[in-house]
């Protein structure tokens, strides 16, 4: 029974190191790939991933697996591939590493809950709504933060247009509706890993 355990726990860690993994190289290739968008900041490709933890593992790997996209945000924005986001850690290093894993973890945790709660309907279900509130979660907690504590630097990037319609056409918009986008996209592949998870556990 014991060594079941521990090779349950040892394909567990495996897991979660896997999905890791994918996060990190995910967001290193937005991070590139923004340089070449007059966006200043990167497009958020990791939800997915994140999103197939929580539904595998349970709601705690969701947020550990959004504190690892935090991380590397925040590494990111530090070395300069997120130019945005290294602007905003130049101007306030501490609230800008704090808003990299709250928004981060809260997206793990929030979907982890979603996906918990509709799953028990039915998991496709699950992973669609999990897939939306995730980049609710995530460009709601940044575009509050813009607001509250980086006003400054918003007006700047709203370059003359108001920062309220910077937020919603810009941040809220074309950031938001991107990664929603890729999130309902890639939301069957999700669905098709965990089905794939069901019938081996049987």
């Amino acid at each position: 029974m014991s060594e079941m355990k521990t090779t349950n726990n040892t394909k567990r860690l495996t897991g979660i190191a896997i999905l890791s993994a994918i996060i990190v190289v995910l967001q290193v290739v937005s991070a590139v790939l923004a340089r070449f968008t007059p966006l200043p900041f990167s497009i958020t490709l990791t939800l997915i991933p994140i999103i197939v933890g929580a539904a595998i593992y349970g709601i705690r790997t969701g947020a550990f697996l959004g504190g690892v996209f935090g991380a590397i945000v925040l590494i990111l924005c530090i070395v300069g591939l997120d130019p945005g986001g290294n602007i905003l850690w130049l101007a306030n290093p501490l609230l800008t590493a704090l808003l990299c894993f709250v928004k981060g973890i809260a997206a793990g945790f929030i979907a982890g809950v979603f996906y918990s709660l509709f799953a028990k309907k039915s998991a496709d279900i699950g992973v669609i709504l999990a897939a939306i509130i995730s980049p609710v979660v995530n460009t709601g907690i940044f575009c509050l933060a813009m607001v509250l504590f980086y006003n400054d630097i918003l007006t700047e990037w709203a370059a003359g247009t108001s920062a309220l319609s910077f937020i919603i056409f810009t941040i809220a918009g074309i950031n938001f509706l991107i990664e929603l986008g890729s999130n309902i996209v890639l939301s069957p592949v999700a669905s098709r890993i965990l089905k794939i998870k069901a019938k081996m556990q049987q």
